[in-house]
């Protein structure tokens, strides 16, 4: 039950997940920064390098405190407020839209780590992967709601040119966000209820440092008795999943940041058929939660997860001779978005379960600053290289990361 906030909350931001970004492309002193663009990648940038730090201190006051439901009280208030601030006449200014933007996203991070302390603490570890997964599939349906929310819209924009100006329908959306969000904030308060007792991580790494302690003893007694010994005493490196989950992040997000402007003006689609596409990238991704959800009890997740992120390279590889050849672009760019969407859900849940495995206590924030690190550099890296190169270099770029993210987490594994 206590789900039923982040739905809506998220119900809010898959609207404004196409929204934004549109919006700030119709901005009239955009040019100042250096562009529509340009201001897009640098509003995307700073958001995410400032909720870096953000992730460690959230999570580092989840862990010291031992609650998460006042952090995640935080964030959907200061969505609430913010989002309602964005409507006011002050805000048209491009430079004080973006400072808005920075503090709602330092303050909308706050609930990120909590709710995966919230299910690790309340799940046994055999049970994670089907709690985040049935999480992050009940909540991308609420994404996948605002992104139709979002479509209807934009139709109306078309549809209704003169009862409804684009002014009137930005402040509602604006507004609508802002109702979605205190919906979130009355459900969380009377649903999330913080755990009683926090010792399931810390008894996960205990049961592992006690399984290599023992595999350990078990190698050295049969070779000592000259028994070959086919086991292995390989240990996770977290630093190595570090820099995986910083790589796909990174591609994920020079990827998908230009991409309503890739849709909007490389295909020239209608900003309807926007919203179409991403809707088609949240089907993948639920589709995929619900999917490791039932599956993760019989698969080896250590060896799953790594061709996900393969698949996805190849995905955008794919995209990229679409892109070429000009076949069918728009019908097979949306089918290749619901299969990236699929992917990143499978990789996610399994990536979130091992690092829940390896971070230390004190240290839940760093899973998604680690995340945070990839999105900041890759939220203006993708737009720039778009603005200089185009977007075949562009996504050629992407899909080499999530090579080398693939080649990194096999060697970790």
């Amino acid at each position: 039950m206590w789900r039923f906030g982040f739905f809506f909350h998220e119900m809010a931001f898959g609207l404004l997940s196409v929204f934004i970004p549109l919006y700030i492309i119709g901005f009239q002193d955009a040019s100042i920064i250096g562009g529509p663009l340009v201001a897009l990648g640098v509003m995307m940038s700073v958001a995410t390098f400032c909720s870096i730090p953000a992730s460690f201190l959230w999570g580092w006051l989840c862990d010291a405190t031992k609650r998460c439901k006042p952090f995640i009280l935080l964030s959907f208030a200061s969505s609430a407020i913010i989002l309602f601030l964005m409507t006011l006449p002050f805000a048209q200014n491009i430079i004080l839209f973006i400072v808005l933007y920075v503090i709602m996203q330092f303050f909308h991070i706050a609930h990120e780590a909590p709710k995966n302390v919230l299910i690790a603490e309340h799940y046994s570890r055999d049970e994670w992967e089907i709690s985040y997964g049935y999480y992050k599939g009940l909540t991308e349906f609420g994404f996948i709601i605002g992104l139709a929310i979002g479509f209807c819209l934009s139709i109306s924009l078309f549809s209704f040119t003169a009862a409804l100006s684009s002014t009137v329908l930005t402040t509602f959306t604006f507004y609508l966000c802002s109702g979605l969000s205190v919906v979130a904030f009355i459900l969380s308060v009377l649903l999330v209820a913080d755990p009683l007792l926090i010792f399931e991580r810390r008894l996960v790494r205990i049961e592992r440092n006690v399984d290599f302690t023992w595999r350990s003893v078990k190698s050295a007694s049969r070779v000592l008795s000259g028994i070959n010994w086919d086991g292995s005493l390989k240990q996770d490196s977290f630093k190595l999943f570090a820099l995986a989950i910083v790589l796909f992040s990174l591609a994920t997000s020079i990827f998908f940041t230009p991409l309503p402007v890739f849709l909007s003006q490389g295909l020239h689609l209608p900003n309807s058929m926007v919203y179409i596409g991403y809707i088609f990238t949240s089907i993948g991704a639920t589709v995929g939660y619900f999917f490791i959800s039932g599956r993760a009890r019989s698969m080896n997740i250590r060896k799953q997860m790594p061709r996900y992120v393969l698949y996805r390279s190849l995905l955008v590889f794919a995209l990229i001779g679409i892109i070429q050849v000009a076949f069918y672009p728009t019908l097979m760019s949306f089918l290749i978005l619901i299969f990236l969407g699929f992917c990143f859900a499978v990789y996610y849940i399994l990536m979130l379960s091992i690092s829940m495995e390896l971070i230390p206590a004190g240290k839940s924030g760093l899973f998604d600053g680690l995340v945070g690190l990839g999105v900041a550099l890759g939220s203006f890296l993708g737009p720039y290289l778009v603005n200089t190169y185009s977007y075949v270099p562009t996504y050629f770029v992407a899909a080499v990361l999530f090579l080398l993210a693939f080649i990194t987490i096999k060697i970790a594994t």
